[in-house]
């Protein structure tokens, strides 16, 4: 049996993981689930999965929780502490699904308590790629990635030697508007960019798939996971999502890990890893897909790609403050206070202003860095909404 901790488990790759825990009580239990604020939700997955403890990010969603757990002998706790003290709670393994930067404190702490992390909490490593890889080579912690492009290149490197690695691509569907022009896409709506051609995400990742900022974070990630080179990490278009992820080596042979579009079939490889656990994806059909494309990504229609790779490639603190301000961005976008395309202007700007320095060496540096960059981003949108009116 392997003990489960499951950060974000209402969302929808906390969903999915509980999904296979359901299928497989006889190799899984679940130690404690965490939410930000669905308290009935959090509590129905405690409950139905048997988990010992629950707990609540926002605090005011602690009365609601204790009540719908009232009698069951579930703990719950509540606010960001309640999430960390979760993370560190004896378990097999503890999988990230929390979105955003609020998911690094937790992803630290289960680091330094020795238990393996699957991670789908991309902003863990671009915020504080070096401080968490640092951490989990310290205490001897394995870090699996359930990002669906990150584990497909785990699987493709299959233990082979990095030095043996020319080219790693990671593959991303050109969102909805992969074939709409500039001017298009900068006055889109949030409800033109919310529609994902494959998968079904929370809003903020699904901005950011639209924008290719989600690509971009993802390099970032996987130059830290894999200790790949910059200027080895390549995104390649590819709208069919068969292919999540390739592996190039110095002999000329390139191995691809391909799927259905379906986060299931990550999650199961790390819940049984080192082992295969049986999945209920749908089995990838490639004569009926009948035709695998792949194209460049537009640097030009879609800046907020080359916006992280310039970070990826300057490093420091330059992915944090890029992750910052996405995040500022992109929530005021969905609030309809700036357009899309001033999602990577905010970010352009905030980035320039803050770019430059050292990364975090601690949580509290992270924090600050976090911090500063998040109050930039916020003056750079009012600056521009108020020169607009």
């Amino acid at each position: 049996m392997r003990s489960l901790t499951i950060l974000g488990a209402t969302g929808s790759v906390g969903t999915s993981t509980l999904d296979l825990v359901s299928r497989h009580r006889d190799r899984f239990t679940v130690e404690a689930v965490t939410a930000h604020s669905d308290a009935a939700g959090l509590a129905r997955v405690a409950r139905e999965h048997g988990a010992r403890f629950a707990a609540i990010a926002n605090p005011q969603a602690y009365h609601a929780l204790k009540a719908a757990l009232a009698g069951s002998g579930i703990e719950a706790a509540a606010g960001p502490d309640a999430v960390v003290a979760a993370a560190e709670r004896s378990a097999d393994m503890v999988l990230a699904a929390i979105s955003g930067s609020a998911g690094v404190a937790p992803v630290l702490a289960a680091i330094r308590r020795g238990i393996t992390v699957a991670l789908a909490n991309k902003e863990s490593l671009v915020a504080a790629g070096d401080l968490v890889m640092s951490e989990a080579a310290r205490h001897g912690v394995r870090i699996l990635p359930v990002d669906s492009e990150h584990n497909a290149v785990f699987q493709a490197l299959a233990g082979s030697r990095i030095e043996d690695v020319e080219t790693v691509w990671l593959t991303a569907s050109g969102g909805p508007f992969r074939t709409w022009n500039a001017e298009a896409i900068a006055a889109a709506t949030p409800q033109d960019a919310l529609k994902h051609p494959n998968y079904a995400m929370g809003a903020k990742v699904t901005i950011d798939s639209a924008s290719l900022m989600n690509k971009g974070l993802e390099l970032i990630e996987a130059h830290h996971l894999f200790a790949m080179p910059a200027d080895r990490l390549k995104v390649l278009v590819h709208p069919q999502q068969a292919v999540h992820g390739m592996v190039g080596y110095r002999d000329g042979s390139v191995v691809a890990q391909l799927g259905a579009a379906d986060m299931r079939v990550p999650i199961a490889h790390c819940l049984g890893f080192p082992e295969r656990i049986d999945g209920p994806s749908r089995r990838l059909d490639l004569a009926a897909l009948g035709s695998l494309t792949f194209e460049e990504p537009d640097l030009v229609r879609f800046p907020a790609l080359r916006l992280a790779i310039d970070a990826m490639r300057a490093g420091g603190r330059a992915p944090c403050v890029l992750n910052a301000a996405n995040e500022v961005a992109v929530e005021a976008f969905l609030a309809r206070r700036i357009g899309f395309g001033d999602i990577a202007r905010t970010v352009a700007e905030t980035l320039d202003a803050l770019g430059t320095g050292p990364s975090a060496a601690t949580l509290e540096d992270l924090n600050f860095i976090d911090h500063v960059a998040r109050e930039r981003a916020t003056s750079t949108m009012h600056r521009a909404v108020s020169a607009a009116s």
